[in-house]
């Protein structure tokens, strides 16, 4: 069989996983983790070679920005400290850990191969956690906590991994070469703000809806590829050039183009989830296979060390941070921070145990360069986290969320709500007055939030109705970009609305 056609077959199976992954209520993720680990004792199977180089791009760049167009920048300032204390904390004391443990294992690999393995698998990942807590109804703090979590890591995370690659690649690292490290954190932010302002403006022109999605996959790749060439950090200028986008794009981008964007992307994530597993899986049967049964035994026995490692670290900084925040309310007041709200067990419980690895530390683990230091351990080290931590974690994330008795505190569906009667009042302003027979029926329509098309009446009065359905949603939409940018709701909520308003508007012409 050629190589394509098992391409074509191993794409069907991930379907088949994500149908079952649906009826079973389980993340998809998680299963395709099973996939790919068995795809690594699947014989005669072909093994692919891909570009090191460009492995992060094609695999990441995606990914992220579409999380990160999704998120609500009102929430994560809303919970930046934890979040911080994730992304910086969390990941360092991971890094630092998981390559102590390993450089004593194993003595011969250099502490800058070390510090790379640990930032591989320190960042959970986006997509699995937008996969994963997506599917749970949990409290909306703690779906923030964990999104942003995941999408801003990254950064601190390939940062780490790509010093400590120089490094072990022959360049020579002192403190001096921090300094244009933290520099290009600050240009990427300026870059992603730049470049985005120019993309959207520019794609307003574009009309047709096949081009408008390639040319979005282009801006992707390209940004991401831009600052690479430049030496910034790709992760911190595509985040901030999706984030600005976030806030720009549903201004100037007609629904016609949106809702299949939305479709594709969606895909397209799923797709590239699905090639990351396998990709990896098929790399570590040939890594097991030149192994000697001593040498192999003792790779799964470090393998198994850095899987545990990362856990365990994650619970302990996570329940380290609760007790500093309660006992900081208890003896000096609740100040600016904890604030108002204490971090109950519960919840820290559930945010210790979503720490699924995924796409991104696949994806940095095969772009490891050729050569490279212990680079078969550390591929080895990185699929059985990612593998572990989805299959253990993933799989018995609900039974946990079960057993503590969390709901979804309902927070995006009350500012839905919010929205919806702002909306409605625009709808009855704009009705107001208006006695014609299309206006009667429209001001029930809007009235309820009803959003099928009307088909009774003559051709001329359809016509009439779609004039001033159009009409009325373009206001509607103003109104909820307006109450976006003012805070009152968060992106969540805009989304789901913003939705609604995009079937309306196609409905209507």
């Amino acid at each position: 069989m050629h190589g394509f056609e098992w391409i074509l077959v191993w794409l069907v199976g991930a379907v088949a996983l994500t149908a079952l992954a649906r009826r079973l209520k389980l993340p998809y993720p998680s299963l395709l983790a099973v996939g790919g680990g068995a795809l690594a004792f699947v014989p005669n199977a072909p093994v692919y070679a891909l570009n090191p180089e460009l492995t992060l791009a094609i695999f990441v760049a995606p990914v992220l920005l579409d999380a990160a167009f999704d998120t609500s920048l009102r929430d994560l300032k809303r919970f930046w400290v934890p979040v911080m204390s994730l992304v910086v904390i969390a990941v360092g004391i991971t890094t630092v850990a998981v390559a102590w443990l390993v450089h004593r294992m194993v003595p011969g690999m250099p502490w800058a191969a070390a510090i790379a393995l640990g930032a591989i698998v320190a960042p959970p990942d986006a997509a699995a956690a937008n996969a994963i807590v997506r599917q749970l109804r949990i409290p909306h703090r703690v779906v923030v906590i964990l999104e942003g979590e995941s999408l801003l890591n990254d950064a601190t995370a390939l940062l780490i991994y790509r010093l400590a690659v120089s490094a072990a690649t022959g360049t020579a690292f002192t403190s001096a070469s921090i300094a244009p490290q933290a520099f290009a954190m600050f240009a990427s932010i300026a870059v992603g703000f730049v470049l985005s302002q120019l993309y959207v403006r520019a794609m307003a022109r574009v009309t047709d809806v096949p081009s408008a999605i390639v040319l979005q996959f282009v801006g992707a790749f390209g940004v991401w590829i831009l600052a690479d060439e430049f030496g910034l950090s790709a992760i911190v200028t595509i985040v901030t050039f999706a984030i600005t986008a976030s806030r720009l794009a549903p201004a100037r981008t007609p629904a016609r183009l949106r809702l299949p964007s939305y479709a594709v992307w969606e895909t397209v994530v799923f797709v590239l989830n699905a090639l990351a597993f396998i990709l990896i899986g098929l790399q570590v049967r040939p890594i097991l296979n030149s192994l000697e049964a001593a040498e192999r035994t003792h790779y799964l026995h470090v393998a198994g060390v850095v899987l545990a490692t990362v856990i365990v670290v994650r619970i302990a900084w996570l329940f380290t941070y609760n007790r500093a925040a309660h006992l900081k309310n208890r003896f000096f007041g609740p100040g600016y921070w904890p604030g108002s709200f204490l971090p109950p067990l519960s919840g820290t419980t559930i945010v210790s145990w979503c720490g699924m690895r995924g796409i991104v530390t696949l994806a940095a683990a095969y772009a490891l360069p050729t050569g490279f230091p212990y680079r078969e351990l550390i591929l080895l080290c990185g699929f059985s986290v990612v593998v572990g931590t989805l299959v253990l974690q993933g799989l018995t994330l609900r039974p946990l969320i079960r057993a503590f008795r969390l709901k979804a505190d309902r927070t995006v569906d009350g500012e839905v709500r919010v929205a919806q009667e702002a909306l409605a009042q625009v709808a009855i302003g704009i009705l107001d007055g208006d006695r014609s027979p299309a206006a009667e029926v429209l001001r029930e329509e809007f009235a309820v939030q009803r959003l099928e098309d009307i088909t009774d009446g003559t051709e001329s009065e359809r016509d009439a109705r779609n004039r001033l359905r159009s009409h009325i949603v373009a206001a509607q939409r103003q109104e909820l970009l307006r109450l976006r940018d003012a805070a009152v709701i968060g992106d969540d909520a805009f989304h789901r609305v913003e939705q609604r308003l995009d079937w309306t508007e196609v409905n209507a012409r």
